[in-house]
């Protein structure tokens, strides 16, 4: 006759406790389960403490229901009913509020330089120009971190192929993460992807306090900060809060997005942060079946605008499929090679020469 459960409680209720009880009139036995010859069961007891003293009983109760016929193996778990013996709660870290009072503009420990880049205007490709611009200065050579400082569409988690949370060992100071030879921090990383971030100024200005000043960003050449499109709350922190070394400015050639980077600049002009140039994106499209090329969005309103201010004209970055498929796809064109990696390497290498970057 094959093991039932009835015989293994009958030999466990053989099983004395300290106290005089047994096994089964204390009600300690769970998941009783038989298959062919070999048994489990678990020994529940119910606290934390107890069960810590209950290893004699537990072998015990695995050598009678041994003895039984048509028993050949025993596995007995020994498991507490209560909780665990409380341990310090992961550290958390909430992201957003009041900014806390600081005297001066500061600059996170280790980082040389901050370049801001901002635009007038969403759409005008600020964001891709940050991430190649990023991979770019990495490529040669420099300890370079990028902050998506664009509260409400981060980007960058996308267009660096990284999603996943910063560690807080504290819940106090953040790791930030690292792709394709850049440091990044980006709001993006603390929130769900797809929920909408409802704040208001302070909240804006915190977070961007908290991301400058408690990411553990380590030595760095230079931090690229990809700023909101505007000249909101997020930029007049950074620029008062932070000693930048300059802005950079991106730009379609049209007239309308032109007349928003004007604002741009005047923004920066008026917070008397250096404009360190501009650039030129989405300058020409250039047709892959026949090499011609069509100046969609017009052309050299960017050039004539640097003219103007008396500043440098960075770089022209053509329109390019294979830029948006390479940002959509998380890694930035500046990674590899073709005509797309050169023309940000070359802007890099102007930064670099020029002592920008």
């Amino acid at each position: 006759m094959s093991v039932t459960k009835e015989s293994i409680l009958e030999a466990l209720a053989r099983v004395a406790l300290p106290n005089g009880e047994t096994l089964v009139s204390r009600d300690m036995i769970r998941a009783i389960n038989i298959q062919g010859d070999a048994v489990n069961f678990v020994i529940e007891a119910p606290t934390p403490e107890i069960a810590a003293q209950m290893e004699p009983a537990r072998k015990a109760a695995e050598a009678v229901v041994l003895e039984l016929d048509d028993v050949s193996k025993v596995t007995v778990a020994l498991t507490a009913h209560g909780p665990a013996a409380a341990k310090a709660p992961p550290p958390s870290l909430k992201i957003g509020g009041h900014p806390k009072p600081q005297e001066g503009p500061t600059k996170p420990s280790g980082v040389q330089r901050i370049l801001a880049i901002g635009s007038g205007k969403g759409g005008v490709g600020k964001s891709t120009v940050s991430s190649n611009l990023a991979v770019a200065l990495a490529k040669q050579g420099r300890k370079v971190g990028l902050l998506d400082a664009d509260i409400y569409g981060p980007s960058q988690p996308r267009m660096m192929g990284v999603n996943k949370r910063p560690a807080s060992p504290d819940g106090k100071t953040i790791i930030p993460l690292h792709a394709h030879g850049v440091t990044l921090m980006s709001i993006g990383f603390m929130m769900e992807e797809g929920k909408a971030v409802v704040w208001r100024g302070p909240m804006l200005m915190g977070a961007l306090q908290q991301m400058l000043g408690q990411v553990e960003w380590g030595e760095l050449d230079v931090l690229l900060v990809d700023l909101p499109p505007g000249t909101g709350d997020v930029q007049l922190t950074l620029c008062t809060k932070s000693e930048l070394t300059g802005a950079i400015v991106v730009s379609t050639p049209q007239d309308v997005a032109l007349i928003d980077a004007r604002k741009a600049l005047d923004m920066f002009a008026t917070l008397k942060t250096p404009v360190l140039g501009l650039i030129e994106n989405m300058s020409m499209f250039v047709c892959p079946d026949c090499g011609s090329s069509h100046e969609i969005f017009g052309a050299g309103g960017v050039a004539a605008e640097a003219e103007k201010m008396g500043v440098p004209l960075l770089g022209n970055l053509p329109i390019d499929l294979d830029t948006r498929l390479a940002g959509d796809g998380g890694t930035p064109i500046a990674a590899g090679e073709g005509p797309m990696a050169q023309a940000y390497a070359q802007i890099a290498k102007g930064l670099i020469e020029g002592g920008m970057a």
